[in-house]
């Protein structure tokens, strides 16, 4: 019993279940959506005007007369808790591209024309829709983005019946739409420009790829200058911040300080050490175990990318906090709308045709021509069937498309009219590519049993 952990009453009931919880990878998505529902719930309850107020608290940084930051709560989980969603994105974006599905030519061709016509599609239909409006157009970037969450949570869900390639494939072409939206934002919903401010941020995001280059490893480092000097002056210089997040993380060390074969001999020969020190009779431990065990500790260290490392502490965060809080204050939709007023523009119906129609005609049917062409395959063991199905469930557009709709636009009713076409798009593609992707599975179950 003593060569196994001890298990404390506070592990069996509380630790344990946690990390089980925060460990299964639909449960973030299922957080988010309960976040959602709660949203929707009070924004449409007697509560609502407290709700739907609460969002427009102001918190502001001063020094004596002078205030350097003045913003309503909402304005700080969109430019500044949203960042760290955005910094997550943009660890997963590098891994991707340094040793993943877009490491390399032939990886990457596939994912990037799918990511990119799954994109173009999308915002033609919106425009063939609001062409005529000007003001309504602003929002031709909202249904161009999918929900990479909220998807992977589904094909999760349906299990062993979605072969392992299939959601691979997703994740590279959904990776490539996050770095489109990335690009959208950046270039076009921006406001006037600071261009002192910018100078300043870039200048720092230099000095960061210099730290990079010159070893510097300390996550704390590029936390601190991060922050202050990267992510602020891009705040105030009127590019949107999630950017400076992107930027910095593009920064963070990718690889190991020591190689695989070299840690487990270090560590090899730390434990022979340890186990020939004399130990005490009580369950302290001596001078010299305190510190071979710290030496341990400072090679697993190094043996790890700092890059996956704040990956990895990073994504319960991201998962169970900042998701849950930004839904919490952007899906408040009040459904007092009649048809007339849903209908007044062409908003809703540009939105929920271009995510559910356009997404499927921008990823199956450009992949498809190309599988007819013979200029691309498929990844092993996904068949067309399956890329009907995601092209499908790819229209469920909420995080990124909810995020753009508050940039697009400022008046009421049209936001609420993009928030309502975003909701029944998103819950049209998610019940149909669910049911598509599982009557197929169990065709195929069926015809292998025959």
């Amino acid at each position: 019993m003593q060569d196994q952990l001890k298990q404390a009453p506070v592990d069996k009931y509380v630790i344990n279940p946690l990390k089980s919880f925060i460990s299964n990878s639909v449960m973030g998505g299922v957080v988010l959506l309960v976040a959602t529902i709660i949203a929707v719930a009070l924004a449409n309850s007697p509560w609502s005007d407290w709700f739907l107020g609460l969002w427009k608290n102001r918190i502001s940084l001063h020094f004596n007369d002078t205030v350097f930051l003045d913003y309503d709560l909402h304005h700080w989980i969109n430019d500044g808790l949203i960042s760290i969603f955005f910094f997550v994105l943009g660890l997963e974006l590098k891994r991707e591209m340094v040793d993943g599905q877009l490491s390399g030519f032939k990886n990457a061709i596939l994912p990037i024309i799918v990511g990119i016509s799954g994109m173009i599609f999308p915002a033609l239909i919106f425009y063939l829709f609001n062409g005529g409006d000007s003001e309504a157009l602003s929002g031709w970037g909202i249904p161009m983005a999918c929900d990479i969450a909220f998807v992977l949570g589904i094909l999760y869900l349906l299990g062993d019946k979605i072969p392992v390639s299939v959601k691979i494939f997703f994740t590279a072409f959904g990776i490539v739409d996050d770095i489109g939206a990335v690009l959208i934002i950046a270039l076009v919903y921006t406001n006037e420009i600071s261009y002192i401010s910018l100078i300043v941020g870039l200048i720092f995001f230099v000095l960061l790829i210099i730290a990079n280059k010159f070893g510097v490893r300390s996550t704390h480092f590029y936390g601190v200058v991060g922050i202050l000097g990267v992510w602020l002056p891009f705040l105030l210089s009127g590019v949107h911040a999630t950017i400076a997040a992107v930027l910095v993380a593009f920064t963070i060390p990718a690889t190991t300080k020591i190689s695989e074969t070299g840690f487990l001999k270090k560590i090899k020969k730390y434990s022979t050490n340890l186990d020939e020190i004399e130990s005490l009779d009580g369950p302290t431990l001596t001078n010299d175990q305190l510190h071979i065990i710290g030496k341990m500790k400072s090679m697993t260290k190094h043996a790890m990318p700092p890059l996956q490392r704040l990956e990895h502490g990073l994504h319960p965060v991201v998962s169970f906090v900042v998701m849950p809080i930004f839904a919490l204050a952007n899906a408040g939709v009040v459904f007092n709308v009649n048809f007339e007023d849903l209908f007044s523009n062409n908003i809703f119906s540009g939105i929920v045709t271009g995510l559910v129609v356009g997404k499927f005609l921008g990823i199956f049917g450009v992949t498809f021509i190309l599988l007819k062409l013979k200029l691309v395959k498929l990844p092993k063991k996904m068949t067309v069937n399956h890329l009907f199905g995601i092209s499908i469930l790819s229209g469920i557009g909420f995080t990124m498309c909810l995020f753009i709709t508050t940039l697009a636009y400022s008046n009421d009713e049209q936001v609420t009219q993009a928030k309502i076409g975003i909701f029944v798009a998103s819950i049209i593609a998610g019940i149909l590519g669910y049911v598509l992707l599982s009557r197929n599975a169990s065709r195929e179950k069926q015809t292998a049993k025959e």
